[in-house]
């Protein structure tokens, strides 16, 4: 009798269902890397790109350039030191900026064209 018992629950063991498996460690980490490498194309390396090219633009400014502020200020160039620069935005208006508030720079005669 004792052996009839054993079978049964021998039986009932191998006749339940395999509880589903996930990704085995090799899956999970071509996904994680697949994630790294979608973060680097999509975020990292167009930001960095920006960056680059900002920090060009306030290396190289001089005078007489036309730039426009991150606040929509349009001016002509008259001095630059380090941190800051003049811009003469109307005839005997000058005001001083950050570098850092230049947000692009425009071709020569921009600034005749506008008024």
């Amino acid at each position: 009798m004792v052996e009839l018992f054993s079978m049964a629950y021998a039986e009932g063991a191998a006749a339940a269902p395999a509880a589903p498996t996930g990704p085995g460690m090799i899956g999970q980490l071509v996904m994680l890397g697949g994630f790294v490498v979608i973060f680097w194309l999509l975020i990292w390396r167009p930001q960095s790109k920006r960056t680059k090219a900002h920090k060009n633009l306030l290396a190289n400014l001089s005078k007489g350039d036309e730039v426009v502020t991150s606040g929509g200020i349009v001016g002509k160039v008259t001095h630059v030191t380090d941190d800051f620069l003049t811009l003469q935005v109307a005839n005997n208006i000058e005001l001083n900026f950050q570098k850092a508030s230049v947000a692009s720079s425009l071709p020569k005669g921009t600034i005749k064209a506008i008024k």
